[in-house]
C-alpha cells in the first residue's frame, strides 16, 4: 500500500554562474512524499502524522534562502537534502518528489529509514 501527502514551501536561491538562474529569485516548491508499507487494521499511517513528519523537516526551509544551506541549490540537491532529513523522521520506505515551480521536479526513493 502507498500513502502520500503534499506540502509547499517558498524559498529563494541563486545558482552562481548560471546564465538564467544566477540572479536571486524564488520559487514555490511543492513536495510530495509517498510512503509504502503494509496497512494494519485498515490503515498504514494517519495522514495527520505523515503530514506532521514532513512539515517538521520543511518548516526549517520555508521562506528562507537555499544558499544558506546548500552551495549549489539545484532542485536535485534540494531533493537529496530533504530526503536525508525526512529519512530520520519517517519509519517507512518513501519516495520524495520536489517540484520547483509548476512543471520541473526531482525525485528520489529511500528504503527503510529506521
Amino acid at each position: 500500500m502507498r500513502l502520500g501527502v503534499t506540502d509547499h514551501i517558498d524559498c529563494a536561491h541563486l545558482l552562481a554562474g548560471h546564465p538564467k538562474c544566477g540572479q536571486l529569485h524564488g520559487h514555490t516548491y511543492r513536495i510530495e512524499m509517498t510512503v509504502e508499507g503494509e496497512a494494519k487494521g485498515g490503515m498504514l499511517l494517519d495522514f495527520a502524522e505523515l503530514k506532521q513528519q514532513l512539515r517538521s523537516v520543511l518548516a526549517r526551509y520555508d521562506h528562507r534562502h537555499w544558499n544558506d544551506f546548500l552551495d549549489y541549490p539545484t532542485v536535485e540537491n534540494i531533493c537529496e537534502r530533504l530526503a536525508g532529513e525526512v529519512a530520520s523522521v519517517v519509519a517507512f520506505p518513501f519516495t520524495l518528489r520536489v517540484y520547483e515551480g509548476h512543471a520541473k521536479w526531482a525525485e528520489t526513493d529511500r528504503g527503510r529509514a529506521r
